[in-house]
């Protein structure tokens, strides 16, 4: 009888928020290894908020997944099998994968997970599988980071921006988060050492960043959009910088809201001769082990703590990924894909 795999598979393209029926759960039999290939077994599963652009059919950065496709997501797992020279049994791999608890593949597009020595699996690839990278070229290439200036951070407790706020620390800037709850900001703030945060469930933003910054903002790293984006943009420095990562307030949404597209934001750009330049992790693949190296770098001395959010079960995973998209996550959102 033929091995078999649970997965996930794309059912129709979701309308406004992800609904139960656009994706599909089930098992089926396991492709036969081939020469050249490797079995793996997935053992954390990364929901992230890029999963929703790529159920669509939108332009994005890469092809979006088909009907009838497996879900496409990141993955660390370990070989359990293998055809392929030089992949070894045991040996953990992460990178481009499924939403299944196993794969045959050829490699492409998944690299070794060295791990620094003390750091479980589950840390060591919520932090150096996407999130770690994007908040370490995103700040340091787009957002240059000086000495003194004030950084805002969106979405400061979730996976990426917990390790933007602590290397703009580590560059010496005043870091301000952005996060949903009480519990939420005291934890960038009492254990991630941010120097504020504010509540945007509970507060005002502007009228928090006027008191926090009352002589502006000069990096805001953006991961959210709408009216916490609007707020923080209109108290931009001259020669303000904002890598731009994210837009997940406006992902569910299914007619254009207005925001930065306005003249007035236009105008701000052109008058305060701000730097605003989106980009996507994967551009900077060439230069992966810098990050890495970096990040383990910090993580050793303790200049950088990371907090997962680790929930049971890949049979659960579309209710998982829901929390992304209502501020339910706190930290990096993995699933235990055997749990």
């Amino acid at each position: 009888m033929a091995r078999q795999r649970n997965i996930w598979r794309l059912a129709r393209r979701p309308v406004g928020t992800i609904a139960e029926g656009d994706l599909a759960y089930g098992s089926e039999a396991l492709p036969e290894l081939q020469p050249g290939q490797f079995l793996l077994q997935v053992l954390y599963l990364s929901l992230d908020p890029t999963n929703r652009i790529w159920m669509s059919d939108a332009e994005q950065y890469m092809p979006p997944v088909g009907l009838g496709e497996p879900m496409r997501g990141l993955v660390a797992g370990r070989v359990v099998e293998s055809r392929k020279d030089g992949v070894e049994v045991g040996a953990l791999y992460a990178g481009m994968g499924a939403w299944a608890d196993h794969m045959v593949t050829d490699g492409q597009g998944l690299q070794p997970l060295a791990l620094p020595p003390g750091v479980p699996l589950s840390v060591g690839f919520g932090v150096f599988g996407l999130v770690g990278p994007t908040a370490y070229f995103g700040l340091l290439d787009i957002g240059r980071p000086k000495a003194g200036e004030t950084l805002v951070v969106s979405a400061a407790a979730g996976g990426v921006g917990q390790i933007v706020g602590q290397i703009g620390k580590i560059k010496g800037c005043r870091v301000i988060g952005i996060a949903g709850g009480p519990d939420k900001c005291r934890f960038v703030v009492d254990e991630l050492g941010f120097d504020a945060a504010i509540d945007y469930r509970s507060e005002d933003v502007g009228a928090r960043l006027d008191a926090l910054a009352p002589d502006g903002v000069d990096i805001n790293f953006e991961q959210v959009g709408g009216a916490v984006s609007d707020a923080v943009f209109a108290r931009m420095r001259l020669f303000g910088r904002m890598p731009l990562c994210g837009l997940i307030a406006s992902y569910n949404d299914t007619a254009e809201r207005p925001g930065p597209a306005a003249s007035a934001a236009w105008r701000q750009m052109l008058m305060r001769r701000l730097t605003v330049q989106g980009f996507i992790v994967t551009d900077y693949a060439a230069r992966w082990d810098e990050a890495v190296q970096a990040l383990g770098g910090w993580m050793a001395e303790g200049r950088i703590k990371t907090r997962q959010d680790v929930r049971p079960g890949l049979a659960r995973a579309l209710e998982h990924l829901d929390s992304l998209y209502t501020g339910g996550n706190f930290g990096k959102l993995l699933v235990e894909v055997g749990a």
